[in-house]
Order: C-alpha cells, then sequence, then structure tokens
C-alpha cells in the first residue's frame, strides 16, 4: 500500500520516450511509476521502476486496474501505432475520472531528396508495391507481415526484435535485430540484398531514421504508412519534458 499523499503514474509504455518518462518521474519526490508493457517482445528493454507485462484486458479491466492501484495519472506512451491501447486508454480514464496524457513523438517529414508514397494502411501499402519494385525491403514489424503474404512474385526482406509467424510471404529473409541502425549499415544492408523499394510506418523518433536517409542516398522510393489519428480532445506532448510540465500542472492542481 502506497502512502496517501503519494502520487501513482501509470505510464503505458514500450517506446523509448516512455523509457526516458519513466527515469524522470522516479526521481520526482512523492511519486510512484507503474510502466505498463503489452508483452509483445520476448526481451524489452525495461525501465526502471516498477513494471507491468502483459494486457489488461480491454477499457473495463484498465479501468479497474487504475482504481485497484489507486492511479493519479495515466500517461499513454505506447507506440504511435498502437491505437487499440490509447482508444482503451481515453476510455478508461474517462471512466475513472483520472487525467490522461498521450505523449507522441512528432511523425518523420520528407525532406529534399526522398521519394516518399503516403498510404493510409498496410493494405494500401501492400497494393502499391508491385509497381515500385520486386525487392522490398519491410521495417513495419512482424505483426505485420500476413499483410504481404500473398505477394508471391515479390522478395522481401524484413527486420524485427522477434521471430514472425506465419502466414508469411513466400519468398522472405528475416532479420532478428533491435536498433537504432546506422546509415552506414543501413546502405550495406540494402546494397547487399539489392533493395529497390522500403516500406515502413510513420513511427518518428529517432532509432530508425537511418533507412530513410539511406533510402535518399540510393535514390529509392520509401512507402510511409501514415499513423493513426489522436483524439482531439485529450492533451497531449510530443517531448518527455512537456510531459514532465504537463504532470507537474495536474499535480498541483490536484494538490490545490
Amino acid at each position: 500500500m502506497t502512502d496517501p499523499g503519494t502520487l501513482n503514474v501509470l505510464v503505458l509504455g514500450g517506446t523509448d520516450e516512455a523509457r526516458r518518462l519513466a527515469a524522470a518521474l522516479a526521481e520526482r519526490p512523492g511519486t510512484r511509476v507503474v510502466s505498463s508493457l503489452a508483452g509483445r517482445v520476448r526481451d524489452p528493454r525495461l525501465p526502471v521502476g516498477e513494471v507491468r507485462e502483459g494486457g489488461f484486458g480491454g477499457p473495463t479491466g484498465l479501468r479497474a486496474w487504475i482504481e485497484e492501484n489507486r492511479i493519479g495519472v495515466v500517461i499513454d506512451a505506447t507506440h504511435p501505432f498502437a491505437a487499440r491501447m490509447t482508444a482503451s486508454a481515453v476510455e478508461a480514464t474517462g471512466l475513472a475520472g483520472v487525467p490522461l496524457l498521450i505523449l507522441r513523438r512528432p511523425g518523420w517529414q520528407q525532406g529534399p531528396g526522398d521519394d516518399w508514397r503516403w498510404t493510409p494502411s498496410l493494405e494500401a501499402a501492400a497494393e502499391l508495391l508491385p509497381s515500385l519494385g520486386g525487392r522490398v525491403f519491410l521495417t513495419t514489424g512482424r505483426r505485420s507481415l500476413p499483410v504481404f503474404a500473398g505477394l508471391d512474385d515479390l522478395w522481401f526482406l524484413a527486420r524485427s526484435v522477434d521471430p514472425p509467424r506465419p502466414p508469411l510471404p513466400r519468398n522472405l529473409k528475416v532479420l532478428l535485430s533491435r536498433g537504432p541502425f546506422t546509415v552506414e549499415g543501413e546502405l550495406a544492408l540494402m546494397r547487399d540484398h539489392d533493395v529497390e523499394v522500403v516500406v515502413t510506418k510513420d513511427s518518428g523518433g529517432r532509432m530508425t531514421t537511418a533507412k530513410l536517409f539511406a533510402a535518399r542516398e540510393l535514390g529509392l522510393p520509401v512507402v510511409v504508412v501514415r499513423r493513426p489519428a489522436v483524439p482531439d480532445d485529450v492533451p497531449k506532448a510530443e517531448t518527455v519534458e512537456r510531459a514532465v510540465a504537463w504532470l507537474e500542472a495536474v499535480a498541483g492542481a490536484q494538490a490545490g
């Protein structure tokens, strides 16, 4: 049981921003931080402080967990494409009457020399690929591979942290690797495998941008899947520093 004066903060994590946020809040006096990880990665990078792994069972389960653990603030620092978790957080905190902040790093910005093709979904990306090239560097995560399983005329190089599960593309080579990556390494990888087109999600952040610079240097098209929209009526922050400032304001209002 925590002290009645303690501010219990739930960080929905799994991202670099979530780990940095947990580290920053762990140094805040009178604060208990619990980071929640979905448990989809076999050997995740763990943040400082308490860690909870696994799902909540939807909005109802998350609300119950929030109330049982006397959570005073929730910060959703999940991956920009974790739309289901964000929707659950919005509903659960609304039902529990707990403040919610969505921490989302900015998306990538196209620059001079880039040849980006924006698509609204993975399915749309798969439909576009045959017109762009026959050798594809797929960097959208192992859970997305079934979307591309029917493209038997294409060859895929896919990178993921853990081994993917079927259904999978017929012509597939899997690299088990975790970022950050370097431009030099990405250039060598694309050249060695004669990559003709790159597919990625607009995840943002610095850990995996090297592939974009490498594709620009090689003159390769990049299919970029747009990130899901974030609810308009929920406070948002793009940096850990702004998230901490928001928390201070909320804590001050609660104390007052």
